[in-house]
């Protein structure tokens, strides 16, 4: 009977997020009357105007909203089974970091970086950040790879992925200490993190490599469950801790890089939402959890974005403080409730 309540409510889930979507294709700062915007929905607008507005503007921005919201969560959700922290995030091993000094060096070397005197932002254009991005987390990630087969407890890993991600961070400092003026406001905005850079184009890509992420998550629930149990009790059961450990790095890096890569870094929604889906089933199943954490995050990151849009005026809010509205008090209330919770990490 519980299990059905449970497929019920996450059933339920569904329902917000289309309404969350079709609210956050309507506002925005060119005002839509509401009965153009169904029509337009249904294809019997002639107002080209609107038509690109709604489809090649804010519905990239909304599909963006959801699939960011559901993979931070899921990269979340597998760091904080794998370090059995409830303060694990998706960007605790520095995979943001060397995401963001991969943008740093190309935006502050004025977007041009010279090898054999060839200039790679010839080749890469405006797609160049995006490469950047990838290149920096996925070097990030190949460290913590090389380093987790000569480290066999996850805490000794996260140190170092903390580390790693100090170092990128002071790089980028030092980048931005040398840099014009000009170029550090262009990657600091960066930093604060958009929705409303990636089209259509930019989702063909985005898509599968979250959903390549997805899929490995799904296979790894039934690992996740038993390292619940702590990895003694689940290399009792028959689990391969080392394979387990890297298919989570490699899902949740995969994840992380690809978002980052796409949107800059965005805080809090990986950390917070798989709390909130604890919570709210009370339990720490992942065959409950990580579909609730696709949900409930997708729903959040829709919210947040919805917030942001400043209706009939051309400004738009950085999402990093909109996350961070949602996100901060739940950190404060696992810091602060922690002992008085038997829910499991």
């Amino acid at each position: 009977m519980r299990n059905r309540i449970t497929t019920l409510v996450l059933l339920a889930l569904i329902i917000p997020i289309i309404v969350l979507l079709l609210l956050d294709l309507w506002l925005g700062s060119v005002y839509i009357p509401v009965d153009h915007f169904f029509d337009i929905l249904t294809g019997r607008s002639d107002n080209t105007g609107w038509n690109y507005i709604v489809f090649y503007l804010r519905l990239p921005r909304a599909i963006t909203a959801i699939i960011t919201g559901a993979g931070l969560s899921v990269a979340g959700l597998m760091m904080q089974t794998l370090f059995r922290n409830p303060l694990a995030g998706p960007f605790v091993l520095g995979i943001s970091s060397g995401a963001s000094l991969g943008v740093a060096v190309f935006v502050m070397s004025s977007s041009v970086v010279t090898f054999f005197n060839i200039e790679i932002g010839y080749f890469f254009g405006a797609g160049g950040q995006v490469v950047a991005s990838i290149f920096g987390s996925s070097l990030v990630f190949l460290l913590i790879i090389a380093f987790s087969s000569k480290v066999r407890d996850t805490i000794s890993l996260l140190i170092i992925g903390i580390m790693f991600g100090s170092l990128a961070t002071a790089i980028v400092s030092i980048l931005q200490y040398f840099s014009e003026p000009e170029l550090v406001q262009k990657f600091v905005i960066w930093t604060l993190g958009s929705l409303s850079s990636t089209g259509w184009e930019q989702l063909g890509l985005m898509i599968p490599l979250v959903c390549s992420g997805f899929v490995v998550a799904v296979f790894l629930i039934k690992p996740m469950n038993a390292l619940l149990l702590g990895e003694e009790n689940a290399r009792a059961t028959g689990v391969r801790i080392k394979r387990i450990k890297y298919l989570i790095l490699i899902s949740s890096s995969l994840i992380t890089g690809s978002l980052v890569a796409f949107t800059g870094p965005i805080a809090f929604i990986g950390l917070s939402v798989p709390h909130i889906v604890r919570l709210l089933f009370g339990t720490s199943n992942h065959r409950i959890v990580l579909p609730g954490s696709i949900l409930l995050g997708a729903m959040l990151v829709t919210i947040c974005d919805i917030l942001s849009q400043i209706p009939g005026h051309s400004m738009v809010l950085p999402i990093n403080a909109i996350t961070a509205l949602f996100g901060a008090p739940v950190v404060i209330w696992i810091i602060i409730g922690r002992k008085n919770r038997k829910i499991a990490f």
